[in-house]
């Protein structure tokens, strides 16, 4: 790591225009500027954001294509121009990248119509997921080239969608959603890191694992993990053990927590907020509280509006729990350049906290600055139903596309037999923080905070 920390630093201003991480900053922050400026003219950014309408069966799937089959192509052509831009600049093979990303951009539409089937939710067919499925089947059943590589760019589409992601989570969202859902995801955040990062050390693990594995079970999943890998510098191996880690148990509580909660007849209010404090990432989140929303009204002896379990979760998973990626990201460089460097001997360097910090953190925050200047001056009603569908919508469906890019790259890129040599013990650690996330969250949501969640208005 200490080489390529001398590597870095060598370069010193050139890394705004050498390095992804800057310009996962200026594309997500040039997306959301020029669709901020469309917003301003009465118009919508939304022709180039387009993604699969809802269908029921192939012909009105087929109708939807047709209708929107240019602008697709459209989207392909920015999509490809802006990641051909700055690989060129970075020096990439870009006779490589273009007709990798081909395939990944076509297998991203089928994995997006799939998600859009309206019955996609009862079968829990979350476009990430389903991207990150469908990539591990290819990557271990098959075998593509290993030119393809160069278009499965994890950590540059999952760096610009947490920019983008920046944008859906004015900090406004905190105001709206009260102290208590911050307080309760905060509590939730903190334990599980702490929890997962020393039960990983009592096993032996490297304390950059530790930290790695406990921000993708406390912070956002896979987001935290390489956010946090990057921070403390971890080993290459370390960020892909976490995610394994991540989905694993996000598609096992895709099941568990709506179940649950269906068998203890949980107000819907009330399991969003104990699937939000659980779950591990956003889709499999979302698909949760979404087939327990839709239980109201058709399952005898469950209380609660079907909005108000998908509410509940995205103030506990998506504005409490998703806002701590910067700040983990912050102090967890802090710590391992002060401390844990010292504890090996190295010197520690100041200067070191900012080039292991993770850049597109700042373009996250930065993101988060303009939407919440721009939202300032809503209600959160007007918020609704104005600045969602024109302006944080289309950005959003953008992210979505950043999301399924990285999820089909990570499946593409994971050979179970590579991870089976970290051993069992990642496996463990992380599972101490799911117990823990799980019972926690529970008692939290059912109990200490059960009136709040049970009066959940939105």
């Amino acid at each position: 790591m200490a080489d390529g920390a001398e590597r870095i630093k060598s370069v010193g201003w050139k890394e705004m225009y050498l390095k992804e991480d800057w310009w996962a900053i200026w594309l997500g922050v040039g997306l959301i500027i020029v669709a901020y400026l469309f917003f301003l003219n009465g118009s919508s950014i939304k022709w180039i954001a387009v993604h699969p309408a809802r269908w029921h069966n192939f012909s009105q799937l087929g109708a939807d294509f047709g209708q929107h089959i240019g602008q697709y192509i459209a989207q392909f052509i920015m999509w490809t121009i802006v990641f051909c831009i700055s690989l060129k600049i970075m020096g990439q093979n870009l006779k490589e990248f273009i007709p990798s990303f081909l395939f990944v951009y076509v297998c991203s539409i089928i994995i997006f119509m799939v998600g859009a089937w309206d019955q996609a939710h009862h079968y829990n067919l979350e476009p990430p997921l389903l991207a990150l499925l469908l990539g591990m089947i290819i990557a271990n059943l098959g075998r593509l080239p290993k030119w393809m590589d160069a278009g499965f760019r994890v950590e540059y589409y999952i760096k610009t969608g947490i920019v983008l992601l920046g944008a859906t989570l004015p900090l406004t969202l905190i105001v709206w959603a009260g102290p208590i859902a911050i307080m309760q995801a905060s509590i939730v955040a903190i334990t599980t890191f702490l929890v997962i990062f020393f039960v990983g050390r009592k096993l032996g693990l490297d304390r950059r694992l530790c930290a790695t594995l406990g921000a993708g079970g406390a912070v956002c999943g896979v987001s935290g993990a390489i956010a946090i890998a990057g921070a403390v510098g971890a080993k290459k191996e370390h960020a892909p053990i976490a995610i394994t880690m991540v989905i694993l148990w996000a598609i096992v509580m895709i099941f568990f927590l709506p179940l649950m909660s269906k068998y203890l007849h949980l107000n819907t209010g009330v399991a969003g907020a104990w699937i939000g404090t659980s779950e591990f990432a956003d889709a499999a989140g979302f698909a949760a509280a979404q087939s327990y929303g839709n239980m109201a009204g058709h399952v005898q002896g469950i209380p609660g509006s079907p909005d108000a379990a998908v509410w509940g979760f995205t103030l506990m998973k998506v504005v409490g729990r998703d806002i701590w990626i910067g700040i983990w990201a912050f102090i967890m460089a802090i710590i391992s350049t002060t401390w844990w460097d010292r504890k090996t001997g190295t010197k520690p360097d100041p200067k070191e906290i900012w080039w292991r910090f993770p850049k597109f953190v700042l373009g996250f925050f930065l993101a988060c600055l303009i939407m919440t200047l721009i939202s300032s001056n809503y209600s959160l009603a007007d918020y609704n139903k104005v600045l969602k569908p024109l302006l944080v919508g289309p950005i959003k469906a953008l992210r979505t596309w950043a999301f399924i890019f990285c999820f089909f790259s990570i499946g593409l890129t994971t050979r179970f037999r590579e991870l089976a040599s970290a051993g069992a013990k990642p496996f463990w650690a992380f599972t101490s923080g799911v117990v823990v996330n799980v019972a926690l969250g529970f008692i939290l949501s059912t109990i200490v905070f059960a009136h709040y969640w049970q009066n959940l208005v939105h």
